[in-house]
This record gives C-alpha cells, structure tokens and sequence, in this order.
C-alpha cells in the first residue's frame, strides 16, 4: 500500500522518512499526552477538592466555584478522551469537541449567572452585558446540540433500503 507525503507528491516507497516511523512517533506523543493530561486532570480535582473545603462561606460561593471547578475537571477529562480515541482509533471525533464545547458553554453560563447572584450593586450596563452574554453562550449551547445532533444522525446507517 503506497501512502502520499504530506506535500503530496511522493509515495511511502519514495520518502525520506517511511509513514510507519511518523506514525509510532505520533502515537508517542499521542500516548505523553494522554498521560499528561490525566495528570493535570488529578492536580486539578485536588485543588477543587481544596477550594471546596477552605472557601467560606460555602453557600452560595464554595458551591458555585465547585461546580465550575468540578466542570473545568470534566473538560480536562473529556480532551484526554479525545486524546485517547485518537491514539487507539486513529481519528479524531467530532462528537467529543462539541461535547467539551457544550460543556464548557455551560460552565461559562453558570459562571456570569453565579457573578450576577453574588455582586450586590450591579449597574444597568453590567447587568445587559451579562444577559447578552448568557444570551450569546445559549445559543452557542444550541448550536453545538444541533451539531452533534447531525453528527450522530450521519453517523447512523439509512434504514430506509
């Protein structure tokens, strides 16, 4: 099987580097980073862990920097997924991003309506730009939901023959 140079214009048999060394050193780094991003995912859920005990008071402030805390962990966790299917399959898959991109909309939707609850005096121009952002982040929730919708609906073999 004859496999084209990234340029395009040599073979496997032609190169200067055989496609089998590139792909091991890919799966290398593919493999480090998996391994990397595990650990940063671990390092992160403690320090969530350490903010949930030491930040007072704990209702409502520990409890909303826990959840978005605890969302940015899942966001850590689902790029190594990522990370980890394409070191395995091979390929990288859509769904996965636009999971990490709904859930990461989410969390920022959580963050600008938790800042809104907590702050005292908020002014008309805070406040619009706030809403317009939470606004914004929705749709971009939507989008993504539809996104993925059609992802999975592609995906899915015509029953119809």
């Amino acid at each position: 099987m004859k496999y084209k140079s990234v340029k395009g214009l040599l073979t496997n048999d032609e190169s200067l580097i055989p496609t089998n060394f590139i792909d091991k050193l890919e799966d290398l780094l593919h493999g480090f980073l998996g391994i990397v991003l595990f650990g940063i995912s671990i390092l992160a859920a403690g320090y969530t862990l350490q903010r949930l005990i030491e930040t007072r008071p704990f209702f409502p402030l520990g409890m909303i920097q826990g959840i978005n805390d605890i969302l940015f962990v899942v966001i850590i966790l689902e790029i190594m997924r990522t990370v980890i299917v394409r070191f395995t399959d091979g390929i990288f898959q859509l769904e996965n991003f636009l999971i990490i991109g709904v859930i990461a909309a989410v969390r920022h939707i959580l963050t600008v309506g938790a800042s809104l609850t907590m702050q005292e005096e908020k002014t008309d121009q805070y406040f619009n730009r706030a809403l317009i952002e939470m606004g914004v982040n929705t749709g971009i929730v939507l989008a993504l939901v539809f996104g993925l919708f059609l992802a999975r609906a592609a995906r899915k073999p015509d029953k119809s023959h």
